[in-house]
């Protein structure tokens, strides 16, 4: 079972853990590799999916988001921190608790 804005669950209780999968991604024209669990390589494709672009395209729009930010995280913790934050706005919660 995916975790996607319709039936967001619990990480720690239906996703158990697996090793981070390295993958090639290509942005403006450049190869480049992110390592992502499973789950949010699910999460990226629904995404990509549900927005009617590919991966890279989703992807490449977090880099310029990430590297627009004061304090720039890493790729694949920006890919997490941009999942994150879609998974919340899309169940209407507003922040941390």
């Amino acid at each position: 079972m995916r975790a996607t804005p319709n039936n967001s669950y619990r990480l720690s209780m239906a996703a158990p853990y697996h090793p981070p999968i390295k993958r090639s991604v290509e942005i403006a024209g450049h190869k480049t590799s992110i390592s992502l669990e499973p789950l949010f390589w699910d999460l990226l494709r629904d995404a990509a999916v549900e927005e009617g672009v590919p991966i890279n395209a989703i992807v490449a729009r977090i880099d310029a988001e990430r590297i627009a930010a004061e304090v720039a995280p890493g790729l694949a913790g920006a890919v997490r921190l941009w999942l994150a934050a879609r998974l919340a706005a899309a169940g209407g919660q507003t922040g941390a608790a």
